[in-house]
């Protein structure tokens, strides 16, 4: 990561510890990042968090279960676009747990409606 994207994670990462130093959560420290970073809720969150897409990607690796198919950075960056490629309901699932937040956080509601039924359920209920 260069640049402004990673400048913008520095100051993310710096002003979470702070919040989180005052006992906020990873969900108020995203609605704070969030007045000041209009990016989508995948991006806010890794943001609010301070983890690069390498760490994401390193945790994910750690959490996934099979030695299948796995999480690139450069799939998580396709995810984070707004409008871009969609993430399934196991891999929400997968970095809710890394950013410690719920999975239906990740998107928005209007992204959130585009998944099957079934999806939506297991997006809003992981732990069933």
């Amino acid at each position: 990561m260069s640049g402004k994207g990673y400048q913008d994670l520095l100051d993310c990462r710096r002003r979470g510890r702070l919040l989180r130093e005052h006992g906020f959560t990873i969900d108020q420290i995203a609605v704070v990042i969030s007045l000041d970073y209009p990016v989508a809720p995948l991006r806010l969150y890794r943001y609010a968090a301070g983890l690069t897409a390498a760490e994401v990607v390193a945790a994910y690796a750690r959490l996934e279960a099979t030695a299948g198919a796995t999480l690139r950075e450069a799939r998580l960056y396709d995810y984070e676009l707004a409008g871009g490629r969609r993430p399934s309901a196991f891999t929400l699932i997968m970095l809710a747990r890394i950013y410690g937040t719920q999975p239906s956080r990740l998107l928005t509601a209007e992204a959130l409606a585009t998944y099957p039924i079934h999806d939506q359920y297991a997006i809003r209920h992981p732990d069933e």
